[in-house]
């Protein structure tokens, strides 16, 4: 009985070291004053000011931008060097594969950032490609350090799967390509929805990286949001920062909801099979 009251406390405890932050932030989103830290009324005005801002619009639009592209690239190769990983136990180069994908979870953001850049300029000196630094180059920065995340999600779920079910499609005629989409696809796309997700949230709040990588009319949000915050937290930021929480909130509970009812569906179906 006392440890679960320990882990009852615990568990409080942590939530609202958690959540109590962001409930802060949310209510002081409302504040009237043009201090952060000074209550001066209930007021909505704030996000009013935020959606006539122009160049948090334009870095808001050009983070989803980015998040998308880089996301959905990072599922396509980190889905091929996972494929890599898993089936080619015997390959010599292997090792060094799976060593070279999963050390940009562990290397520091500054290092990455910079070397990319380094990348870009001497390629830009060789090939004249890229010729200035933008969305592409953030696009292609993110998408490397986030193919990490979705190879090690991916190769996750690849182990566990069964790979018989694989080779009975080909026995049945089926060939390698109709195997991966008819077959493997279904089993994995958990991970891959997982790792897209996570992804998108990775190149989402990424600042150290596209700070190196960035060019002109490719600023995104993370990056003005710290610009505003060394000059001074806005309140136009806190409704911002509201609106993300909302956004996450509502996606989160539609997620609990569809996964629930398959939750659901899936019990029903073996009840009525236990029945028959």
């Amino acid at each position: 009985m006392k440890q679960w009251r320990f882990s009852s406390i615990m568990l409080w405890v942590g939530l609202i070291f958690l959540y109590l932050p962001m409930l802060i932030l949310v209510i002081y989103s409302f504040n009237a004053s043009k201090l952060v830290t000074v209550w001066g009324g209930w007021s909505i005005k704030w996000y009013g000011e935020l959606f006539r801002d122009e160049q948090i619009l334009t870095a808001v639009w050009t983070s989803l931008r980015i998040a998308f592209y880089s996301s959905t690239m990072a599922v396509i190769l980190g889905t091929l060097a996972a494929f890599v990983m898993t089936r080619f136990r015997r390959s010599r180069g292997r090792f060094t594969l799976s060593t070279m994908i999963t050390a940009p979870l562990v290397m520091p953001d500054v290092i990455i950032g910079l070397s990319l850049l380094l990348l870009f300029v001497q390629m830009g000196e060789l090939f004249g490609w890229p010729a200035e630094r933008g969305m592409t180059t953030v696009w292609i920065a993110h998408s490397t350090f986030c193919a990490a995340y979705v190879a090690v999600v991916v190769s996750s779920r690849l182990r566990e799967m069964d790979f018989s079910i694989e080779e009975a499609a080909m026995d049945l005629g089926a060939t390698p390509l109709k195997v991966f989409f008819v077959v493997t696809m279904p089993i994995i796309s958990p991970s891959l929805i997982a790792g897209w997700l996570l992804s998108f949230s990775l190149s989402l709040d990424d600042l150290v990286i596209a700070s190196f990588v960035s060019g002109p009319g490719s600023t995104t949000l993370p990056m003005v949001v710290f610009s505003s915050v060394r000059l001074g937290v806005s309140p136009k930021i806190n409704a911002l920062a509201t609106l993300i929480i909302l956004i996450v909130a509502i996606t989160a509970f539609i997620a609990w909801y569809f996964a629930r009812r398959a939750d659901q569906r899936s019990r029903a179906a073996l009840n009525n099979e236990g029945a028959a």
